[in-house]
Formats: structure tokens, C-alpha cells, sequence
């Protein structure tokens, strides 16, 4: 019985030391409880402040998004208007220089026919042509040489192909239609009768 009693007597002190351990954390919690409400009022002060301070940021940056976007359009439209303007007025230094041109062939057609000597006239027109070809010439435009070149369709445009003993075979023979190059790059393809 005596252990039985022993066992009795430290239950008993078991939940007694129990209830002191739980009132003494109830307590410790009331007290942290108390102190916690202070300082999440502080904390609460203190995330508003810098609440505030990161809207204010925000605020900053999207108003310098909103001005870098409106400069980014009107880059784009002041651009847009520029490259308008310049295909609209880009052959004029070309037209410029055609001008000269452009009058002499009107003196020339406005001479009287019946007393203008024909071999002065074909002269002059010759004269014209060779002005037109320089002025031309100036803005990077030449000829093809297509007779007795290799048939190149990059460059000849074949519109037949005969039947001839002096080329041999993928050789151009005759040029239909001169083919030209504005610098390196293709205006025209030439017409041209390929060897077969």
C-alpha cells in the first residue's frame, strides 16, 4: 500500500506542479500579451511610415515610365515624319540635275525642222544624251555588259534562246534590252537571247 500511496502522492504533486507551471505561463503570456500590443502599435507607426515611403516610390517611378513612354512616342512619330519626308523629296537632287537636260531637249525640238542641217541636230541630241548619261552616271547608275557573258539570272533576264555556233551553251548572244546597276545593286535585269 505503501506504494500505492507513493504513486497517489506524486500525481497529486505532478498536477499540482502543473497547474502553478500553467498559471505561471498564463501569466507570462498575459504580460508578453501587453507588451506585444505596445510594440505592434510601434511596429504598425513604423510600417505606415514606410508604407508611405514605398507608394511615394512607386509613385515616382511610374511618373518617370509615363515621361520615358511619351518621349518614346514622340521619338517614334518625329521619326516616322522624317522618313516620309525623305522619300517624298529624295529624288529631288536627282530631278535637280535632270533639268539641264530637260531644256536642252526642249531647244533642241524647238528648232525649226526645215532649216536645221540633220546631222547638226542628231549631233546635238548625241550632246544631250551624253549630258543625261553623266548626270546618271554621277548617281551611281551603269550599264550592264551582258554579249558573251555567262547567262546569269541574277543579273539577265532570258526571253529565248537560239541556236548559234560561235558561244557555246549558257552564253548570252544578244541584248534585247540594256540591263542596269544603281551601284551594286540590280535596277534593271537585262533582256537577253541565251545560246543553246
Amino acid at each position: 500500500m505503501k506504494e500505492e500511496e507513493v504513486q497517489d502522492m506524486n500525481a497529486q504533486q505532478d498536477s499540482s506542479m502543473n497547474e502553478n507551471q500553467a498559471a505561471e505561463e498564463a501569466e507570462a503570456v498575459t504580460d508578453s500579451g501587453s507588451l506585444t500590443a505596445e510594440e505592434a502599435g510601434e511596429a504598425a507607426s513604423g510600417h505606415e511610415e514606410e508604407l508611405k515611403k514605398l507608394q511615394e516610390l512607386a509613385d515616382e517611378h511610374q511618373a518617370r515610365t509615363l515621361r520615358v513612354q511619351a518621349d518614346y512616342d514622340n521619338f517614334r512619330r518625329r521619326t516616322q515624319k522624317e522618313k516620309e519626308e525623305l522619300a517624298q523629296y529624295a529624288t529631288s537632287k536627282l530631278v535637280t540635275e535632270l533639268l539641264p537636260v530637260l531644256d536642252n531637249f526642249e531647244r533642241a525640238l524647238a528648232t525649226p525642222s526645215a532649216g536645221v542641217d540633220a546631222e547638226a541636230f542628231i549631233k546635238g541630241v548625241n550632246m544631250i544624251f551624253r549630258q543625261l548619261e553623266g548626270v546618271l552616271k554621277n548617281e551611281g547608275l551603269t550599264a550592264m555588259e551582258a554579249v558573251g557573258q555567262p547567262f546569269n539570272p541574277e543579273y539577265h533576264q532570258a526571253i529565248m534562246q537560239v541556236e548559234s555556233e560561235e558561244h557555246e551553251e549558257g552564253i548570252v548572244t544578244e541584248e534585247v534590252q540594256k540591263g542596269y546597276l544603281l551601284k551594286d545593286k540590280v535596277l534593271r535585269p537585262a533582256m537577253v537571247k541565251v545560246s543553246m
